[in-house]
């Protein structure tokens, strides 16, 4: 009835004497995609994604006002606690925090339910990103959209978001689908290697002959070549008269495998702006603040942005917002800490207990600014300017006569 529908010849078995191996082989090329799991097994990635989580899992979260024209820290919000310590989820705020960038880096993107009562955030809930899915329009300008986990529908506004290179708000890209095709040849280098370890580093080839070989003796030097490779039982195949093996791919030392992960390792740093000494080791200060300032410090603004977006209330906008402490980072270094502690304190903008708090240290009760003598303090909007260490005031506007009057006033007064 429907002469153009051809029945499809059926594929032809697999042979008993093809290898485990080949379907590997096969599979391999086959595959271009790498896969999350695939770039984890990398070590050079696996080190620089676990370095940039485990590092931000640490730095604290915190509230800050604008009140007046002055900036304040707000102590005694719920939001920095379920950010910092308890989540109300299984979940603490480290490991919370530490999932969150993860999956901002390897997966689409970084998604927790916001659980709210009213106006009031009582919980904060990690999903992981292979269970969220959209369903959104098509309209370019107006990117609507509804977040989908297991069939039921959330809106935007109830999840936190954070997305690495996004451009349509729902969902980022990763660092593994940008740069598949440096993960891939690192990926299968240590592919081959395990191959080689398996093999006892067997090499690759084929049999020539100068005449025609039965089927039987076929089969036969197939199944001892295989018991070579495949264990440690036969060490040794023996070619009769005629048989000569050529060799049909080249060693790890031959392929320089040693200096192409180094290479490929570096490559894979640069993914991520990590200096390579920060997982090599012997990394100088010079790489300590440029791991800061171009590897972390993108990350820590993206996810201050979706905080601040998120959690806080449409009225608080504007006046409050979230920002990352920073300051974490030199607990390791005591002497350059206290050196940045020794430089606030004398320059006026941090008091002796501010800088105990810091420290976990009770305070002393020294609620004061230092001021050296030998400054002179002026006050642009009244123009008037002060000596401590002699004790006078004056205006870059006034006359010589008026400061003289105004000097002999104060004699008097004295």
């Amino acid at each position: 009835m429907w002469p153009f529908r051809m029945r499809a010849d059926p594929e032809p078995k697999k042979t008993e004497t093809e290898t485990s191996g080949d379907a590997l082989l096969r599979t391999i090329l086959a595959s271009d995609c790498m896969t999350r799991d695939q770039a984890m097994n990398v070590p050079a990635f696996a080190a620089c994604v676990n370095k940039i989580t485990e590092t931000i899992s640490t730095i604290p979260i915190k509230l800050y006002r604008m009140v007046d024209g002055e900036l304040e820290e707000v102590k005694d919000d719920g939001r920095t606690r379920l950010l910092n310590d308890d989540t109300g989820d299984a979940l603490d705020g480290v490991q919370f925090k530490r999932a969150l960038i993860r999956d901002y880096l390897t997966g689409k993107g970084g998604y927790a339910f916001i659980n709210r009562t009213g106006n009031r955030i009582k919980s904060l809930h990690y999903v992981k990103e292979s269970e969220v899915s959209f369903m959104f329009a098509s309209d370019p300008i107006y990117k609507d959209y509804d977040i989908m986990i297991q069939g039921t529908k959330y809106k935007p506004f109830e999840f936190l978001k954070v997305l690495r290179n996004t451009e349509d708000g729902r969902s980022g890209k990763s660092i593994i689908d940008e740069n598949s095709e440096v993960l891939s040849v690192a990926y299968y280098s240590i592919e081959y290697e395990k191959n080689l370890v398996k093999t006892g580093g067997n090499k690759k080839g084929f049999i020539k002959s100068p005449k025609k070989l039965a089927q039987a003796a076929i089969d036969a030097l197939k199944n001892a070549w295989r018991n070579l490779y495949q264990n440690n039982t036969e060490n040794v195949v023996i070619l009769n008269e005629g048989l000569e093996f050529q060799e049909a791919s080249n060693t790890s030392v031959e392929m320089q495998l040693n200096e192409n992960k180094k290479t490929n390792s570096d490559e894979i740093c640069k993914l991520l702006n990590m200096p390579p000494a920060m997982i090599n080791g012997g990394a100088t200060e010079q790489d300590k603040t440029n791991f800061v300032q171009y590897c972390l410090n993108p990350i820590l603004k993206e996810f201050e942005c979706a905080v601040n977006r998120d959690l806080l209330l449409e009225s608080e906008k504007g006046a409050f917002y979230f920002a990352a402490d920073t300051s974490e980072l030199t607990k390791g270094d005591i002497e350059k800490r206290f050196r940045a502690y020794e430089t606030a304190s004398k320059n006026g903008f941090m008091q002796i207990d501010e800088i105990r708090l810091k420290e976990n240290l009770p305070p002393l009760g020294l609620d004061f600014v230092r001021l050296g003598l030998q400054d002179v303090l002026y006050d642009p909007t009244t123009k008037q300017f002060y000596m401590p260490n002699m004790n006078q005031t004056g205006g870059l506007g006034q006359k010589p006569e008026e400061l003289e009057k105004k000097e002999g006033e104060e004699i008097n007064e004295d």
